[in-house]
C-alpha cells in the first residue's frame, strides 16, 4: 500500500538517514500525525508520540512501566484536542516562521531537526550504523525546552532521571 503522505524529498531529508526500520516507521508516523492534525511542522511531541506507539524499547525505557507510558500517551492525545492547540501554527523553539514542504507536508521544527541529528550522533558514538528509537528518545530528553520534554514533565516523568537512565543504557552497550 502506498503512503498518502508525499515524500518531501532531499530538501527536508536532513537528519533522516540512516535510521533503523523501527525509527523510520516512527518518523513516517510523526509526519502523518502532524499532517492529519493540521500542524505545519513535525515537532518533538509528534516524534515522542509515535516512538511510544511503535518502538517497544522506547516504552520499556520508562521506569514507571506501562502505567507511565499510558499517562504519557494520554497527554500526547490531548495535544490535538486540548492544551496542544495553543501550539498550532507556532514554531517549536525558534523565531523562524513555520514552513511546509510541497503539498502542505509538514517539515521539521528546529527542535525536532536537532533531535534527529542528536540521535544520529548518539548512534555513531556507540558504533552503530543506524539510529534507533532509544537514540532519538535520548536526544529528545536533552532539550529541556522542547515540547516532548514539556509532555514528559506533565506526565510526571523527570527528564533528568530519564536522561541518566538512557545514558546508563548507552554505557552498557560500549
Amino acid at each position: 500500500m502506498q503512503s498518502r503522505t508525499p515524500d518531501t524529498g532531499p530538501a527536508d531529508a536532513a537528519g533522516e538517514e540512516p535510521l533503523s526500520a523501527q525509527l523510520a516507521f516512527a518518523v513516517a508516523g510523526a509526519r502523518r500525525r502532524a499532517q492529519r492534525d493540521g500542524d505545519r511542522q513535525v515537532d518533538t511531541a509528534h516524534l515522542l508520540h509515535t516512538l511510544l506507539e511503535v518502538d517497544p524499547a522506547t516504552s520499556r525505557a520508562f521506569d514507571g512501566g506501562p502505567a507511565q507510558v499510558a499517562r504519557l500517551l494520554g497527554y500526547l492525545v490531548q495535544r490535538t484536542i486540548g492544551y496542544g492547540l495553543r501550539w498550532r501554527g507556532t514554531v517549536e523553539d525558534s523565531c523562524l516562521p513555520p514552513a511546509t514542504g510541497d503539498g502542505g507536508v509538514p517539515r521539521w521544527s528546529p527542535a525536532a531537526a536537532t533531535a534527529m541529528e542528536g540521535a544520529q550522533a548518539r548512534a555513531r558514538a556507540r558504533g552503530a550504523d543506524r539510529a534507533e528509537g532509544l537514540d532519538l528518545l535520548a536526544a529528545l530528553t536533552r532539550d529541556r525546552r522542547c515540547r516532548a520534554v514539556h509532555v514528559l514533565r506533565r506526565a510526571g516523568v523527570d527528564p533528568d532521571v530519564l536522561t541518566a537512565r538512557l545514558d546508563n543504557l548507552f554505557d552498557l552497550e560500549k
